[in-house]
């Protein structure tokens, strides 16, 4: 099992690295064509 540890001030997170790359890939699957973590409100033009 692969890890990183991210440190933010007092706190500490401990990131599982294959459970991120599954998530990665099932989000993939969900929406083809779309980079994730983009919105779909910023692209739509304000009327």
């Amino acid at each position: 099992m692969a890890s990183r540890i991210v440190i933010d001030g007092n706190a500490f997170y401990e990131i599982d690295e294959d459970c991120m790359r599954r998530k990665k890939k099932r989000q993939e699957k969900e929406k083809p064509g779309r980079p994730p973590g983009q919105d779909r409100k910023k692209d739509s033009p304000r009327l």
